[in-house]
């Protein structure tokens, strides 16, 4: 009796001493995000903590992989037909999270879906070169382009296959509450502003998910994302400060992981409502912006200045037209030619992104004589005024831009082409040069009209890039997992060591 008393107490003893996080790490994965989704159906917004979370729902028509190579994934092959006509081979063991089978109907049925205007889709400019889908055999979709169209399979890596009767049923409202997938995980509970709870697809075509549970939680504080990492509580936080990141490298229970991505920092300036419509206000916000001062006081490394919106993986981005340079003193006087001295720009936030750069900005056009008021919501309100108009776009905003396509058809056209839902901008040239570019397969062409656009771009100032970001994370030592430039945070790709 002594011994086996003796036997419970070790093992009381060693059960006390490991951390309730290394003995159900193998089964549930935690996640603390800057915000919550602002939308779990995939073809509507396109921002990091939805698709974060909403990628392991769905599977897409291609994707990439760790390397950033595309490849299938619903598609199991692709081929050109002509300049114009794209035919895709589908997989057909693929289920839906209710057991129906995923089929041509559904494919067809998405890519119309995304691409049918009413439907008011913001990604719809990264797909509206499509013109018609068609079933053409059982296993066989074409897609007919508009015009050749050089960035169509790097679109294409962010087009998440619905299911047809499944939305059809339930309508697109429902669809987007409780959404439903072919992908590695489903949705158990949305409970909004506070989790997301997904849960294994144990009849996953692509194996075993490596956790039963995934939990997503909005944690619009970063120190507070901090502390629960540290606390055991989650075992990895996305939307790391920079200082944050250097301070945890010495913690040997935890790891930074950081990765340079096409991703830019940059900031919006409303060119069609407010104050900034005169260009002389502008011109003086980009005089005031000191750029290698917030990234050295604020990226601490994790970062890089840029010359305009782009970075360098990023095709058709042109390094050699540079924003206008630092220069406060001409910044004050086009106030003061402008009249403008203490008019009120209104500067729209979230907790996505970093407060200090936010107020860092602030303070910099402040000092050459305007009154920046911050306006700072949650990710989804945020989203909606930078889509909506003019009027509700406020005269500045902070964004970090991707289009996982690493190229400037899915940067700068959205961002700025006419009768886009961010643009708050037109200008016919620049809107014949952008067109231009997504219209040919010739590169030396691509580039030649790139660079007129960014010229436009340069003399316009509807914004102004300010850094090449890095994405970070924390996790436990415990999780492997590598980063990627095109920021997939695909769970499938994690396991716990």
């Amino acid at each position: 009796m002594k011994r086996f008393a003796a036997s419970l107490g070790l093992v009381a003893l060693l059960a006390w001493g490991v951390p309730a996080l290394a003995q159900t790490a193998k089964d549930t994965l935690t996640v603390d995000l800057p915000g919550d989704a602002a939308t779990l159906d995939p073809q509507v917004q396109w921002d990091t903590d939805s698709y974060t979370i909403y990628r392991n729902i769905f599977d897409n028509l291609v994707t990439r992989d760790t390397a950033g190579t595309i490849v299938p994934q619903i598609a199991s092959a692709w081929r050109n037909l002509d300049d114009t006509h794209v035919e895709f081979t589908l997989r057909q063991d693929v289920t839906f999270h209710d057991g129906s089978k995923l089929t041509a109907d559904d494919v067809v049925f998405s890519i119309k879906r995304i691409t049918n205007p009413a439907f008011n889709s913001p990604q719809l400019s990264q797909f509206d070169q499509i013109a018609d889908a068609t079933i053409t055999a059982p296993d066989k979709v074409v897609l007919s382009l508009k015009s050749p169209y050089p960035v169509l399979l790097a679109q294409l890596v962010k087009l998440s296959i619905v299911p047809k009767a499944d939305v059809l049923a339930r309508g697109d409202q429902a669809f987007n509450l409780k959404p439903m997938g072919s992908g590695p995980y489903r949705l158990r509970e949305w409970q909004k502003g506070v989790q997301t709870t997904l849960d294994a697809n144990p009849g996953y075509w692509r194996g075993a998910p490596p956790f039963k549970t995934v939990i997503f939680r909005a944690v619009p504080d970063g120190s507070t994302r901090i502390a629960d990492l540290k606390a055991g509580k989650v075992d990895i936080v996305r939307g790391l400060a920079p200082d944050d990141a250097i301070a945890l490298k010495s913690n040997a229970q935890l790891q930074v992981l950081s990765v340079p991505t096409e991703r830019v920092g940059y900031l919006f300036i409303n060119a069609q409502g407010g104050p900034t419509t005169d260009l002389r206000l502008r011109q003086a916000i980009a005089y005031a912006i000191d750029q290698q001062a917030l990234i050295d006081a604020l990226l601490q490394g994790y970062g890089k200045k840029v010359t305009s919106i782009g970075a360098e993986p990023i095709f058709g981005y042109q390094p050699d037209i540079k924003n206008l340079p630092y220069d406060p003193a001409k910044a004050k006087a086009l106030v003061k030619e402008a009249g403008a001295e203490g008019r009120e720009l209104i500067f729209n936030t979230s907790p996505a992104y970093d407060r200090r750069l936010v107020e860092a900005i602030q303070q910099m056009i402040n000092d050459v004589g305007l009154k920046v008021t911050i306006n700072v919501s949650d990710q989804a309100t945020y989203l909606k005024r930078r889509q909506g108009t003019p009027q509700d776009a406020g005269s500045i905003a902070i964004g970090i831009w991707s289009c996982a396509c690493q190229d400037a058809d899915g940067v700068i056209f959205p961002l700025f082409r006419t009768g886009s839902s961010w643009a708050k901008y037109s200008n016919p040239a620049y809107d014949a040069a952008v067109d231009a570019a997504r219209s040919t397969l010739d590169p030396a062409k691509r580039i030649a009209d790139y660079r007129t656009a960014y010229q436009i771009l340069r003399d316009d100032l509807p914004g102004i890039g300010l850094y090449q970001a890095y994405a970070l994370y924390a996790a436990r030592k415990e999780l492997h997992w590598q980063p990627t430039p095109n920021e997939s945070f695909f769970v499938m790709d994690m396991k716990w060591q």
